[in-house]
């Protein structure tokens, strides 16, 4: 996973301090191998430094020292041009929010060197760079990974693509990805129906198609359903899935239970985390096994306790 420096304490902001985020720096740090980047001491400007801003230049937005006026839009479209080269070898990028480099989204664009409000919003300059090279890249900046749902949908999908990266960097072959996909359907299915449709055509046809064709095209589609968001009601329709391929080794109590949990959880009632674990406690019986391979169930560490908000 790349990473703004500060937001793992390294002392890199303007002001020689850092931004470390306790879910980043704690957390998470138990399973990821981070690739710290900050692009601004990368260019050269050392900390404590002069504040940048983003002004509108006649060619897109440029990235100014405030008082000296120094222009390094040049500087940081170059470093930006060799980072991006490399960041196609990660699973994720966690950008520091606001900043006119590395911001994702609300940066201020101002009108020049007149104050003044800015004129327009959009991401640093770095940040930019980088998503429009990688455009199917996971990212987040810190500040989204507070609200719960959008924490949990992030790292669900840098797991998922870690897992992708695992295999089409060995010596996979088509029947590989197919078992790769079987796994991973029913998270697919929670994102997008129609990508769950349009992913399993190309899987059917994936022994007719070029290796490299096959890894380009499922990689595209797999990574782009899961951008998808997750909906409560396509949840539900998941749970249903699931009881339905086990519901011939419930007894009807067991099976009314767990009917009931999940429409708490429609009903707003409970997190998904409570159905979830009813479900893997009784996919213990005859016919089970495709239930509990499946990576819906555990996406990501259950240590991280992501799915344990009651949704709003």
């Amino acid at each position: 996973m790349a990473v703004s420096s500060c937001l793992l304490g390294a002392p890199v902001r303007f002001n020689g301090g850092h931004s470390r985020d306790r879910f980043l720096a704690g957390e998470l740090d138990e399973y990821v191998d981070w690739v710290p980047i900050c692009p601004e001491m990368e260019v050269g400007l050392g900390t404590p430094r002069e504040t940048l801003r983003l002004e509108r230049g006649t060619d897109g937005p440029r990235l100014m020292t405030r008082r000296t006026r120094r222009d390094l839009t040049a500087e940081m479209a170059g470093l930006a041009a060799e980072r991006a080269a490399e960041i196609g070898a990660v699973d994720g990028y966690v950008f520091k929010s606001k900043s006119p480099s590395c911001g994702l989204h609300g940066v201020p664009v101002y009108g020049g060197s007149a104050p003044g409000a800015p004129g327009r919003r959009g991401p640093g300059l770095f940040a930019s760079a980088i998503t429009g090279a990688h455009p199917s890249l996971v990212v987040e900046d810190e500040g989204r990974l507070h609200d719960a749902v959008l924490r949990e949908a992030f790292v669900e999908r840098i797991f998922a693509a870690a897992r992708l990266r695992a295999l089409l960097s060995g010596d996979w072959r088509p029947r590989d990805l197919v078992g790769f996909h079987a796994r991973h359907k029913m998270q697919i299915l929670a994102h997008s129906p129609a990508a769950y449709r349009v992913i399993g055509r190309l899987v059917a046809a994936a022994g007719g198609l070029p290796r490299e064709t096959l890894a380009r095209e499922y990689g595209w589609a797999f990574r782009t359903a899961l951008l998808v968001r997750a909906t409560i009601g396509r949840h539900v329709n998941v749970l249903h899935h699931f009881l339905g391929r086990i519901s011939g080794d419930l007894d009807p109590v067991r099976r009314a239970d767990l009917t009931e949990v999940i429409e708490a959880y429609r009903a707003h009632r409970v997190a998904l985390a409570v159905p979830l674990a009813l479900l893997r406690h009784h996919a213990k019986g005859a016919g089970a096994g495709q239930v509990q391979e499946q990576t819906y169930l555990s996406p990501y560490p259950d240590a991280l306790r992501l799915r344990n908000h009651v949704p709003a």
